[in-house]
């Protein structure tokens, strides 16, 4: 006799809590692993932000550039109004970082100074940027006799003194914010060359850029879209250590009197007509453009380091 098992329907309420865990458990484990990662872009962001040091730095240019454009304002002094019997006014109320030799707010003329030495330092790293990552990912994507030669002309270059240099260009242009900003990059885009060069020679052999070759693209476009991307983490890193570098020269130039020049104002010029009266006891002179040199390059140099560690793939995980 054959006994015919017919499957019985279990209402709900008949299921076992166990299997409704089970049934969770799995549909959590399936949504982790078809949720798709983090891109580069974000993870570095995410590990930018757990360096506090890094944060701070960033956090302070920040408000320096909102400060260079909107700082004069708070201010009823003109950055080039003249106040003799105020001379060398110590901080107070209505002079907040004090007066000069010519009763010059100082407070103005800080942040007037800043909107020099922020644009002098963001130009500067501009222009490496573009002659430095085409003469570097060229040079390194053609490779062999080509590259020979224009490494030869970047030895060549990188051999000459910097400083020299961009002083003798001073000298026979004159100075001004635009020789400035020509001196600072006859030479200074080599570095830049260089790094994207390595990188160019690491990655051209890679089989993306090996298909875009096989598709007949064009140079221009390989670099563009294939080599230039997978280059851009080492290339914002040196940017950011380009900046200071730049803001340091223009206010060092500026110090010796062969950068900008009155009635501008600059964090050099400042300081090179503080130098004469620090001994007499007007310190705000000098300490306010020194205080902010040195805090915006240590800013620049700490978000460097970060980001160096934040878009390291080695460290991503």
């Amino acid at each position: 006799m054959t006994t015919n098992h017919e499957s019985t329907p279990v209402s709900p309420n008949q299921v076992p809590d166990e299997w409704f865990r089970k049934k969770e458990k799995d549909l959590v484990e399936a949504e982790a692993v078809v949720r798709p990662s983090l891109s580069y872009w974000k993870d570095a962001w995410r590990r930018l932000r757990t360096n506090k040091l890094a944060m701070t730095g960033l956090v302070f240019l920040v408000l320096l550039a909102i400060l260079a454009i909107f700082g004069p304002m708070f201010s009823p002094h003109a950055v080039d109004g003249m106040d003799l019997p105020n001379q060398n006014k110590a901080p107070s109320s209505e002079h907040w970082f004090g007066t000069d030799e010519m009763g010059r707010d100082v407070f103005t003329r800080t942040w007037y100074g800043a909107r020099i030495s922020l644009f002098v330092g963001l130009a500067a790293a501009l222009i490496d940027f573009f002659i430095g990552v085409i003469y570097g990912g060229f040079s390194g994507y053609k490779g062999g006799r080509t590259d020979a030669v224009m490494m030869r002309i970047i030895e060549v270059l990188y051999g000459l003194p910097h400083l020299l240099v961009v002083i003798l260009l001073l000298v026979v242009m004159g100075p001004s914010l635009t020789t400035i900003i020509v001196a600072l990059t006859v030479t200074g885009w080599v570095g830049m060359a260089r790094i994207v060069r390595g990188q160019v020679l690491q990655i051209k052999n890679y089989e993306f850029v090996t298909a875009s070759k096989s598709f007949g693209a064009k140079t221009p476009r390989i670099i563009r879209r294939n080599l230039l991307p997978n280059t851009m983490g080492p290339i914002i890193v040196q940017m950011t250590l380009t900046v200071p570098s730049a803001i340091f020269a223009e206010a060092f130039l500026s110090f010796l009197g062969l950068g900008i020049q009155a009635p501008f104002a600059s964090w050099g010029v400042m300081a090179n007509d503080a130098l004469p009266v620090i001994l007499s006891g007007h310190w705000w002179r000098l300490f306010f453009p020194a205080f902010f040199i040195s805090l915006t390059m240590f800013a620049f140099n700490v978000l460097g380091d970060g980001l160096q560690d934040a878009l390291d793939p080695k460290l991503r995980g």
